[in-house]
């Protein structure tokens, strides 16, 4: 059975990270989207890659297709090497227009370091305020970097919130985040079995201050590895029902609390 098939009738859940623009989904992308739809996913947020033309379009499309789909736009901390003042410029169009719900996904990377950790800093510092002008809230990346990130949304006094998606960095971090505003996001890994401290950490946050993500196509959740080499939003429904074990709740509950979550925190 694939996954979601048998929670499609009586659940309503958030996918707040997917990559739908990435070349994996070419063959299939609107199947993707509702397959998604057919299995319960009633919200879904996109980032668009600024640097690369055909995400732009790629997203506006889906977005025009699928009313319940969102973006966010923003210089990834990888191509923080590649960012020009017009990416900005395009970031305002977007919120002018109303096009995306917020800037991301932005951030510092020390784990792959693609970009020179003084240059993700700054590009990082300045997406903050410029999200801040917009009052937009931010998805931020943050891989072994953790002190920077909280550093920066301080020192910025940046107030619109947002998530830290794909959650990797220590209780300390989480706890700081939920009390600068955001909220923190758990994706495939939290069903891995070397992310018990992961999990750990998910079970003392408050719940509403929790949301869930596929970061398709990466980070098949456990119980496909194997049968899949691609994650898609469908498999969200794995990283809930974990969640939901760990909170002791039903699998609806928690779907229906971080989709309220994601719509809060997005203003959709």
């Amino acid at each position: 059975m694939v996954s979601g098939e048998k929670d499609r009738f009586f659940m309503e859940i958030a996918d707040s990270h997917a990559h739908l623009d990435m070349a994996e989904f070419d063959p299939d992308r609107e199947e993707v989207v509702r397959r998604a739809l057919a299995g319960g996913v009633k919200a879904l947020l996109c980032p668009i890659d600024l640097t690369a033309p055909e995400s732009l379009s790629r997203i506006l499309q889906l977005k025009q297709e699928f009313s319940w789909i969102s973006a966010a736009a923003g210089i990834h901390p990888h191509q923080a090497k590649d960012f020009s003042p017009s990416h900005f410029e395009a970031i305002r169009r977007l919120a002018r227009a109303g096009k995306i719900a917020a800037v991301g996904e932005i951030g510092i990377d020390h784990h792959y370091n693609y970009s020179p950790p003084p240059l993700q800093a700054e590009v990082f510092r300045a997406q903050l305020r410029l999200a801040q002008e917009l009052e937009l809230p931010v998805v931020v990346h943050s891989r072994a970097a953790g002190k920077e990130i909280l550093a920066a949304i301080e020192e910025e006094k940046f107030g619109c919130g947002g998530v830290l998606h794909c959650f990797t960095e220590d209780r300390e971090t989480a706890e700081r985040m939920v009390g600068l505003g955001f909220l923190v996001s758990f994706s495939g890994i939290l069903t891995y079995p070397n992310a018990q401290s992961l999990r750990e950490i998910a079970a003392g946050l408050p719940l509403q201050k929790i949301l869930i993500e596929t970061d398709s196509p990466y980070l098949v959740p456990q119980p496909l590895r194997g049968a899949t080499k691609r994650n898609e939003p469908l498999f969200v429904i794995e990283t809930a029902k974990l969640l939901a074990e760990l909170k002791g709740m039903a699998l609806e509950e928690m779907a229906s609390i971080t989709l309220r979550n994601y719509r809060t925190a997005f203003r959709v």
